[in-house]
């Protein structure tokens, strides 16, 4: 039987107003007690509205919490909002999700099941809003997506769009580091979790949606995405000890693209873009 210990979300945002708005409207319809968990929103240097929006949610919920700070990744962000949570269990998802009744209760019980686990997190299934690019069915579109069966177990990595550690773990092994950009920056952390005897926990119960807009689906931009998230990737492959050089990122676009042509393939383009992506990266130092 499971109770219900206050518990913090905390959501990173920047310059995605109403995606945030049909976020915060999902955290409010959870099969939990209203006064038994926050939600703080931790806008990352925004030119938008989103302060607004969270301020139309004023009054629905007993703790809701808007927090500024100037651009500095999702990280950054991650570790605000860490300051400001009050609960033990601090659940992180991302302001492009939407969240069935069912999550924030599914995440605390495997919490309480594996009470010195530290880290937990659920399947991430995509919600497409709009025509992909062409896939041949051999590859994922490779947008955060997560699925490990439905067996709750221990794994090496979950997704910081569906993810919850508990405040022990963070006084353990530290706050995550903002030195990482977007794109490798929870595994930094759960590396660092793993190496101090911490685990990381699947729990299939407790899934939600990644949003992907007609506008995210359009080629161009997932191309230009992946060139970006190429680029990002370096300072976390960096840190975890890994050397990309220009010449191991340019051997795989030939086969890569060859994919593409062949089976008239998405896939293939996007994972050359993310090749360009680090060896831009690379080049710039």
């Amino acid at each position: 039987m499971i109770n219900y210990p206050f518990v913090s979300v905390v959501v990173p945002t920047r310059n995605r107003a109403e995606l945030l708005r049909d976020c915060l409207e999902s955290l409010l319809t959870q099969e939990y007690p209203r006064d038994q968990y926050e939600i703080i929103v931790v806008d990352d240097g925004p030119t938008d509205s989103t302060k607004v929006v969270v301020e139309g949610f004023e009054g629905h919920l007993t703790s809701l919490l808007y927090a500024y700070q100037d651009h500095r990744g999702p990280n950054a962000a991650r570790n605000r909002g860490i300051a400001l949570a009050r609960g033990e269990v601090i659940c992180f998802v991302d302001d492009d999700v939407a969240i069935p009744q069912c999550w924030l209760l599914a995440m605390v019980g495997g919490c309480q099941r594996w009470p010195e686990a530290g880290c937990y997190g659920g399947p991430i299934r995509l919600r497409l809003e709009g025509s992909p690019p062409r896939l041949c069915g051999q590859e994922p579109i490779g947008e955060t997506e997560l699925d490990f069966g439905v067996e709750e177990r221990p794994v090496q990595r979950v997704w910081s769009a569906n993810m919850a550690v508990t405040r022990a773990a963070l006084q353990r092994v530290g706050h995550f580091d903002d030195r990482v950009p977007i794109y490798g920056d929870e595994e930094e952390w759960e590396q660092r979790h793993l190496d101090a005897g911490g685990a990381v926990i699947y729990l299939p119960e407790a899934w939600l949606w990644h949003r992907r807009t007609a506008e995210d689906l359009r080629l161009w931009r997932l191309v230009r995405n992946r060139f970006r998230r190429g680029a990002s990737q370096l300072t976390y492959l960096r840190l975890s000890g890994q050397s990309p050089t220009i010449r191991t990122e340019l051997s795989p676009i030939p086969r890569v693209l060859a994919h593409a042509i062949l089976h008239r393939c998405a896939w293939g383009v996007l994972a050359a873009a993310a090749h360009l992506g680090r060896v831009w990266g690379i080049l710039r130092g």
